[in-house]
């Protein structure tokens, strides 16, 4: 990056902890200014958030519901004031709570598809709005600093182009009957992000980041999650940097956009009955 080029910024959506928190810390890593998204997770927001301004100069966090649509709707206009413009929104952020077809209900699957295919729409809408005004901003700008009878100046930067990451499951491509709602919302999220990069080209680029089993949880024991993680081609599924990893580098290939990149060591090739957790 040049001297004169504006930082790269970056919402990040459950960002104070678990895979989330590890996507920020790397793109901070990378040079990103990291906008820290998160609910409840105060502290741990913070955290994230401090940790992110060492390594790259800026951070912020902004706690917001991604239930609350008019929470949503105001949430990049939050991050563009501070820090100026926004680049990029990777959305991980994700309700997971276990229901089957036995218990499963109308309020179950709407919890599910307001935070977790709602919000990221919204933002993605939110994040085209800007890059095209961006965009707007920029052609006005070079007009006024032509002078009548001189050769249009060579634009110093490359025409602002936003992306979208979208946080997916390997377990679209290797469906059991666990977990529907949270299925359902991401499989709506998965068809979105076609959508999305056919609607919001060429201004956003939106692709889909499918990891497997990357982190425990309170439904599993150390020694289950050791087991179950070695259940793939490559005898181990992703691990939180392969994940943010992937995820940077969707970033910043800018010839990337309506695909989803799995990264589960070939986890979605095989054939599970139950969800990981509930073997």
């Amino acid at each position: 990056m040049s001297a004169t080029a504006r930082p790269r910024v970056v919402l990040v959506t459950g960002a104070a902890k678990r895979l989330g928190r590890e996507i920020a810390l790397n793109l901070a890593r990378d040079g990103w200014q990291v906008a820290v998204h998160f609910r409840d997770s105060v502290e741990e927001a913070h955290h994230t958030s401090a940790e992110c301004a060492k390594l790259s100069g800026n951070s912020k966090s902004f706690r917001t519901n991604l239930a609350n649509e008019t929470a949503v709707q105001n949430l990049l206009p939050s991050v563009i004031a501070h820090f100026g413009h926004v680049d990029a929104v990777v959305n991980s952020a994700s309700t997971f709570e276990q229901d089957s077809t036995a218990t499963f209900s109308f309020a179950a699957m709407e919890k599910h598809m307001r935070s977790n295919a709602g919000a990221a729409i919204l933002l993605a809408q939110s994040l085209h709005t800007h890059i095209v005004q961006r965009r707007s901003d920029a052609v006005a700008c070079e007009a006024d600093e032509t002078s009548e009878g001189d050769e249009p100046r060579k634009a110093s930067e490359p025409q602002a182009q936003g992306v979208v990451i979208n946080l997916l499951d390997q377990k679209l491509w290797n469906q059991n009957p666990d977990f529907v709602s949270y299925t359902l919302s991401k499989a709506a999220l998965e068809a979105a992000t076609t959508m999305l990069a056919l609607a919001l080209a060429p201004a956003v680029r939106v692709v889909g980041v499918a990891p497997g089993l990357t982190l425990t949880s309170n439904l599993l024991s150390d020694e289950q999650f050791k087991q179950r993680h070695k259940l793939a081609l490559l005898d181990h599924s992703s691990t939180p940097a392969d994940v943010a990893a992937t995820v940077r580098f969707a970033l910043e290939n800018r010839s990337i956009t309506g695909t989803s990149l799995l990264v589960d060591g070939g986890q979605h090739l095989l054939r599970f009955t139950r969800d990981f957790s509930l073997m």
